[in-house]
């Protein structure tokens, strides 16, 4: 087994969820992550943890989408909300076969069927915001996601290596050297008002007054390296243009434009996978307001990989959210949906700014403001 294995694990366990002895752990993945799934349910022993292992296949996920009345697509497991109220800690491993798995399913019906983990998702939040309950998301490298990079198998599995700072003896200590710098940013950001985004068909502003910006240093998201927040609600205003192409279960999205008036999606286009697009945007009535504004931060991740998990956190852009915000930072919208789209405001890309109450904070995709 390659050694970086059992590094990733132990960070997971010990930084990431920060186990303590007696806490159940739920850990989540496909056959195919059972290489980390086992060292971490290993270091979750070790760490005096009880952990809870739920296989998850997009078969049968595939099944019930396509079979399923829409009373069986919305009816929610007692068993997930249970578990959401008891464990302490969750790791969801990310680790699909077959990124094009729902590509065939009416978004109609996946829309139904998101609505099904409305409580599970309501209780997991409330007890995240209290700190009675740890999570974290990574991804396990397969052919399926190498393929949607353009990469070998083993090339992708290098990047990902690095983007989690795993060629390190010490992964944790460099996600804390990361957490570090970015609090600079945040602590500036703390009591701003204003954001607006400038660069290619793109003129957007927001209102962030009284929303907290929240430091993602590699606990959450594994890999990490950005810092975000909720604007309010009824505040965007103007337009942006995502060139940085989105991959949302199995559907290929590319080249979206939004036009916003007092929070809401007035217009969409998109050069590919429009349609997915307006239909997501009609999933309820929090689908079409931004749940999330955030900064990219990590300089390691360079290229767009058509997976959310790294592409938002590429260094030198902002990306946005549809739908559900986060309560942690403010946030009051509530929705099933919640879609990162990324702006890439990079000098490659065009470029662009964005002022944060009139300051240039990021030109061109460097932050201007320096610790």
């Amino acid at each position: 087994m390659d050694p970086r294995i059992a590094r990733w694990a132990k960070t997971l366990v010990n930084y990431c969820l920060q186990v303590q002895p007696g806490q159940m752990v739920l850990l989540i993945a496909s056959p195919v992550a059972e290489p980390l799934l086992a060292e971490v349910y290993r270091e979750t022993l070790r760490a005096g943890g009880h952990p809870l292992t739920q296989i998850y296949q997009l078969a049968l996920e595939e099944i019930r989408l396509r079979e399923a009345n829409d009373e069986q697509l919305q009816w929610a497991n007692p068993a997930s909300a249970l578990l959401a109220e008891r464990i302490a800690a969750r790791l969801f491993i990310e680790s699909d076969t077959n990124t094009r798995q729902f590509s065939g399913i009416d978004p109609r019906r996946e829309a139904l069927g998101r609505q099904s983990a409305a409580e599970t998702r309501a209780i997991a939040s409330r007890r995240s915001v209290a700190g009675e309950l740890r999570w974290c998301l990574t991804l396990f490298p397969t052919e399926a996601y190498a393929q949607d990079a353009g990469m070998s198998l083993h090339d992708f599995t290098e990047f990902v290596y690095e983007a989690c700072f795993l060629n390190s003896a010490d992964p944790a200590e460099r996600w804390r050297e990361v957490g570090r710098q970015q609090q600079y940013y945040v602590d500036w950001l703390r009591g701003k008002q204003r954001v607006h985004i400038v660069g290619p068909d793109t003129d957007l502003r927001l209102a962030v007054t009284g929303r907290t910006f929240r430091n993602s240093d590699g606990q959450r998201n594994f890999p990490s390296g950005e810092f975000f927040t909720s604007p309010i609600e009824d505040s965007a205003e103007g337009t942006i243009r995502y060139t940085i192409p989105s991959s949302v279960n199995g559907h290929f999205v590319s080249d979206i434009r939004l036009r916003f008036e007092q929070g809401r999606v007035v217009e969409a286009s998109a050069e590919q996978g429009g349609e997915f697009l307006r239909e997501m945007l009609a999933m309820d009535e929090g689908a079409s307001r931004l749940g999330e504004f955030a900064f990219g931060n990590n300089s390691g991740i360079q290229r767009p990989t058509r997976n959310i998990l790294f592409d938002e956190k590429i260094g030198g852009t902002v990306h946005l959210a549809l739908g559900a915000s986060y309560a942690e930072c403010g946030g009051k919208n509530e929705s099933a949906l919640h879609w990162d789209m990324v702006c890439d405001l990079r000098e490659a890309a065009g470029g662009g700014e964005v002022y944060v109450d009139d300051t240039l904070f990021l030109k061109d995709g460097k932050l201007m403001l320096q610790p």
